[in-house]
């Protein structure tokens, strides 16, 4: 087990967009959409007939990003035929991803499977920029093993609850305001790991392509507990995402208060307007001054 990674800057994930990686028109009108961050996906977007397809076609993608694009790569589970291949392509591409999604994580034997393979890879890429990795929480196995998660790889960068797959492993119904009040023991579990580990936490996609009220009170309810962030599985839902998930001005105000007040001081706590503010203080800042544009 490896230490965990020092406070890292956060990037903003308010709207992280699925972009499947057999589309080649998905592909490239992705950049436009204004997500936050683009999700290409090689894994439940793409069959299995036509994973290496995808896989070529997500690397050419990545190398004709316009600048400034932030780029995630969902590649296929550990323990499947294409996972290595996927993550030893992405370290060695001209244009490697900012990070790759890791889905269906259930221990930190698959957290650790990632990293020797990525740290191989890029050594043999020549790469001085190491590939960070989000974590896709989608079992109640994964649930279960939070704490040693994020505990193994100092590439983590987020955690992030998938309802797809964790409702087939749970056997509950999958989408609806309804079941909302359902969810929160796992989205609380996910938000805490993640805050212990400095990373950040975001919410997986609702299982429905509108903006509609049903998508709006999942996505009210992620950020009002604290997520960073949310998935989406069609444009139609990001520019929604990014009003819901950016704080009020008053907020980004306080937090930049927050860090200039610590801002080459002694270390410890010091006075802010009557408030007694410290590091924890400051990284609460800096998480939340990554949701403003």
């Amino acid at each position: 087990m490896t230490t965990p990674a020092p406070p890292h800057p956060y990037r903003s994930r308010r709207a992280c967009l699925s972009v499947p990686g057999s589309s080649e028109k998905m592909l490239a009108k992705a950049p436009g959409l204004g997500a936050d961050e683009l999700v290409l996906d090689l894994e439940d977007a793409v069959a299995a007939a036509d994973k290496e397809q995808a896989r070529e076609q997500v690397l050419a993608a990545l190398g004709s990003m316009p600048s400034g694009t932030s780029c995630a790569v969902r590649v296929n589970a550990p323990r499947t035929q294409w996972c290595h291949a996927d993550l030893v392509a992405l370290a060695g591409a001209p244009q490697a991803p900012s990070t790759v999604v890791v889905p269906k994580v259930q221990s930190a034997g698959d957290m650790a499977f990632v990293d020797r393979l990525l740290d191989g890879a890029e050594r043999a890429a020549g790469s001085s920029e190491p590939i960070g990795v989000q974590a896709l929480i989608e079992t109640s196995v994964g649930l279960r093993a939070l704490d040693a998660i994020v505990a193994e790889s100092a590439r983590l960068r987020s955690l992030i609850l998938g309802y797809a797959d964790l409702a087939a492993s749970l056997g509950r119904t999958r989408a609806g305001a309804a079941v909302l009040d359902a969810w929160l023991p796992a989205q609380e579990a996910v938000l805490h790991a993640a805050r212990a580990a400095g990373v950040q936490a975001i919410d997986g996609p609702f299982l429905g392509l509108a903006d509609d009220a049903d998508f709006r009170a999942a996505a009210t309810r992620a950020a009002d507990l604290g997520f960073d962030g949310k998935w989406a599985i069609h444009p139609a839902q990001v520019a929604a995402l990014t009003e819901l998930f950016t704080p009020p001005p008053a907020e980004v105000d306080h937090a930049r208060a927050v860090l200039g007040a610590l801002d080459g001081g002694a270390p410890g706590a010091v006075a802010l307007n009557g408030e007694m503010i410290d590091e924890a203080s400051a990284a609460a800042a800096r998480r939340l001054l990554a949701r403003v544009s």
